[in-house]
């Protein structure tokens, strides 16, 4: 939307300008139902330092009244594009009133609004990071300008509003009209409405010295019977347990409520005692133990932002990364070592997921230091990356490692006790840590916080004749950047441990581990000399920092040929990374990377594992194979795919996680009468339940491949008739292969704005095709006649979604990559949109390396 931005010097203008004190904001939603617009009051009071000017933020499709310290200003010409000019401040103290009509959102941004198609009731719920709490209420949108808030709602009867502070009393509650007790200082982003008649479950979480918080758990009837509230409340009070005595400060807010909504574009939102979670974490069929993990974790990361983003807040958006990085780093920590934690294991699936997503963000043309540079709200909207989350907890992995456990969260809460409810920059933070641990931070900061890339770490071991190791040295080096990125390479000091495995019983056993900082491009290892070389030698064992690891050839040897022989999954994970991080560089053929994972993922236990490996692979074989050979690796996988389906153990998490593999790749004519005969039941596989969200998978395989059309998706939408069943038909009916099909959903993402955000999504996910390449063909050039104009005409989350999604990343070429550096020398977009084109690009030019790799393998 054009004229929305706030640069980082606007917003400091205005912070050395404004104290605010309160905001009072009264909204009606009794028209919910029905959608448009709602009226919206707001009345601020803040404190000038010296008369002058500034301006309110507010997008909406009409302002009424605007009155400044009893003035009414003229709206025509104070209020353009999403501000309101303010331009006769006294000094002191200033009152402003602003009654405008704002307007219901389909795209999860501001208020948005769904209708769910069960009990066709509208149901409501905010979301305002980064900068859309505007789109409700008249603020000042920026992170360092905290106030209370106090929030006055009229809402349908029948209905329940929930808000930062806590719900009033059913009896309190007179003409529907509900009154919100103010919150403490908090900032704007991280207020909260959710209205609906959403269903309820309450407990509370005592702690010690008679500590009370109440709880609360919400989501849409029709979602009621598969909510398994006693499992959520039992990892939320895990982490109330563990984050307090880590942080050494009660929890700062008065309630503490999780409300899963529809259509959510993120995994969760961390508002103040009012957290909003994507719905689809409401597993209506069964789901393998890898997405409870992933769901704990969300819980974890949004409580921990309780403390670390809510009570204490980031001055302003170049510091993001500290607050999920945080968030992140912590969760993890709580999940793998928390009194009584089901997922001990927590740091392999951190070393599995987040940690590749880091390493491949990181190796884009947009990478950047881990404190970014944000100049405006435009940077920050597309900064939510690999490098924010995944770099960022991997580095404060590292920091604790440098500091010391102890030392780290003794810092922690000196910097909690300094600023709570303030607002802070990392030097605050570094300053505490400094403080505790003894240690100098600038030169390790600098290094990891201020520079880009990533380091690679390789052993170079000598031996005698008899085996024994006469020199050990750890090389490090750090590769060039991707063309395009701004910085130099740099080699950084890092705290790592070295593993020495041994085969014991055909298993590889860690004998000995040793702990060591090293810095510079050669580190001697003296430790080691005079000891019988071991089979493997696994740098940065344990995962403690953040770099490329390669294994010497006799361990590349023997992980090579016992992977899935490892005792422990961490060392598993961090080895199957490295082949994966290899194959994408084109060091590892994909032929060569698939041998490899068949040959171990019998073997692996961890199921997050083994689902990561199922994408990892059906990525390369579809992307970086030699298009001459990707048939038959495809065969290859299908065939071990379903045969590991037929051999897992009935009703295990393996034998759902390969039923969902199988149905994304099956292809020959046997293969689909099998599926189809899953599908309706005249063939079964013992323990597997063929139930609704699996369904589903099935269906859309089969209509992708022509083998069933629109008369099966309308039947299974009978069948299905929900939200969820709504996205998935449209995902199928995107899916059909035909030049028709194709055309329609284009028309409906391209041609048209009224997709709901998560419709869009999943016509999007449909719409691509990994078997449909030439169908695909033609919509390269439309894709780049259209991108601008949608991203200068869609709010932020829609044109993301298209601008990303759309992208011809199927159409591997160098014609591709002509087209796009075209595009981007004619079009002059602007530098987000520049950054997400240059990242898709980026993908294509991995993939024609990898590739050509993949062949040259073959000769």
């Amino acid at each position: 939307m054009p004229g929305t931005n706030l640069t980082r010097e606007e917003a400091q203008q205005r912070a050395k300008l404004l104290t605010v004190d309160s905001y009072e904001v009264e909204l009606d939603l009794s028209g919910a139902q029905e959608g448009g617009t709602y009226p919206s009051v707001t009345t601020v009071r803040f404190r000038s330092a010296e008369a002058g000017e500034t301006f309110i933020d507010l997008v909406a499709p009409a302002v009424h009244e605007v009155v400044l310290n009893g003035k009414s200003l003229d709206v025509a010409e104070v209020f353009r594009d999403a501000r309101i000019a303010l331009n006769h401040l006294a000094a002191g103290p200033n009152e402003l009133r602003v009654v405008a009509d704002c307007a219901y959102t389909n795209t999860g941004e501001g208020l948005h609004r769904f209708v769910d198609p069960v009990d066709e009731q509208a149901y409501l719920y905010t979301q305002f990071e980064v900068p859309d709490a505007r789109r409700v209420f008249a603020s000042f949108e920026q992170p360092d300008l905290k106030a209370t808030f106090q929030f006055t709602v009229t809402a349908p009867e029948g209905w329940t509003v929930i808000s930062n502070s806590p719900t009033p009393d059913a009896a309190d509650v007179k003409d529907n009209v509900w009154r919100f007790a103010p919150t403490p200082r908090i900032s704007t982003y991280i207020t909260a409405l959710i209205a609906g008649p959403y269903h309820s479950v309450h407990s509370s979480y005592e702690g010690g010295g008679g500590q009370s918080v109440p709880l609360g758990i919400y989501c849409r009837p029709s979602l009621a019977e598969f909510l398994d509230a006693d499992a959520i409340f039992d990892v939320t009070r895990q982490g109330f347990d563990w984050f307090q005595e880590k942080f050494a400060y009660d929890y700062p807010f008065a309630k503490y409520d999780q409300l899963f909504v529809p259509e959510f574009n993120a995994g969760a939102m961390e508002n103040a005692g009012a957290v909003t979670i994507r719905d689809q974490y409401v597993f209506r069929s069964k789901v393998t133990d890898a997405a409870y993990e992933g769901r704990a974790e969300t819980i974890l990361h949004e409580l921990a932002h309780m403390w670390f983003g809510d009570l204490v807040t980031m001055e302003w958006w170049n510091d993001l990364w500290l607050n999920e990085s945080f968030a992140t780093y912590t969760s993890v920590a709580c999940q793998a070592s928390a009194e009584g934690t089901k997922w001990p294991q927590a740091w392999t699936t951190f070393a599995n997921s987040m940690k590749t997503w880091a390493y491949r963000q990181d190796q884009l043309p947009s990478t950047h230091p881990i404190m970014a540079d944000i100049r405006d709200l435009d940077d920050v909207l597309v900064n939510f990356d690999g490098i924010t989350y995944a770099k960022g907890a991997s580095v404060l992995k590292q920091l604790v490692a440098y500091v010391g456990t102890d030392a780290f969260f003794q810092g922690v809460q000196a910097y909690f006790k300094a600023h709570a409810f303030g607002n802070t920059r990392l030097s605050d933070l570094l300053g505490a840590l400094e403080k505790t641990s003894g240690r100098d931070l600038t030169a390790w900061s600098k290094a990891w916080l201020e520079t880009a890339g990533i380091n690679v770490l390789r052993p170079r071991i000598e031996t005698a004749a008899d085996g024994t190791i006469t020199a050990f040295t750890v090389s490090q080096e750090a590769p060039a950047l991707p063309a395009g990125a701004k910085g130099e390479p740099t080699l950084r000091p890092h705290r790592i441990a070295i593993g020495l495995y041994d085969l014991d019983g055909g298993k590889l056993v860690r004998t000995d581990r040793i702990e060591l900082d090293i810095d510079g491009e050669l580190t001697e290892v003296p430790e080691l000399i005079g000891r019988p070389r071991p089979a493997v030698v696994l740098l940065n064992d344990d995962d403690l920092s953040y770099a490329k690891v390669r294994l010497d050839e006799v361990s590349l040897e023997n992980v090579t040929a016992h992977l899935g022989d490892f005792t422990e999954s961490l060392p598993r994970a961090l080895c199957w990374a490295s082949a994966w991080d290899m194959t994408r560089d084109g060091e590892l053929a994909t032929r060569d990377y698939l041998a490899l994972v068949l040959s171990g993922i019998g073997k692996e236990s961890d199921i997050g594992v083994v689902q990561s490996l199922h994408r990892q692979v059906k990525l390369a074989v579809d992307l970086y194979a030699d298009p001459a050979w990707r048939e038959q690796g495809l065969a290859t996988w299908t065939e071990a795919a379903l045969e590991h389906l037929r051999g897992a153990e009935p009703g295990s998490d393996h034998q759902l996680a390969w039923a969902r593999a199988f149905a994304a790749t099956a292809r020959t004519e046997g293969q689909l009468t099998f599926l189809s005969a899953l599908l309706d039941g005249a063939a079964e596989v013992e323990g597997l339940v063929v139930d609704t969200e699996l369904r589903w998978a099935f269906l859309e395989r089969l209509v992708s491949t022509g083998v069933l059309g629109d008369a099966a998706i309308d039947a299974e939408l009978e069948r299905d008739r929900t939200a969820a069943g709504e996205r998935h038909a449209a995902t199928a009916r995107a899916a059909r292969p035909t030049a028709e099909a194709k055309a329609e959903a284009w028309a409906s993402l391209v041609e048209s704005a009224d997709l709901p955000n998560a419709v869009q999504d999943a016509v999007i996910g449909g719409f691509v095709q990994t078997d449909q390449r030439e169908l695909l063909a033609p919509y390269a050039e439309k894709f780049f006649a259209v991108v601008k104009d949608i991203w200068d005409n869609r709010s932020h989350e829609i044109a993301q979604q298209i601008a990303v999604g759309l992208y011809p990343s199927l159409q591997v070429s160098r014609e591709t990559l002509a087209a796009t550096d075209a595009w981007l020398a004619a079009a002059e977009p602007n530098a987000a949109l520049r950054r997400l084109v240059s990242e898709s690009r980026s993908g294509v030019e991995r993939a024609l390396k990898a590739q050509s790799a993949d062949a040259a393998s073959a000769s």
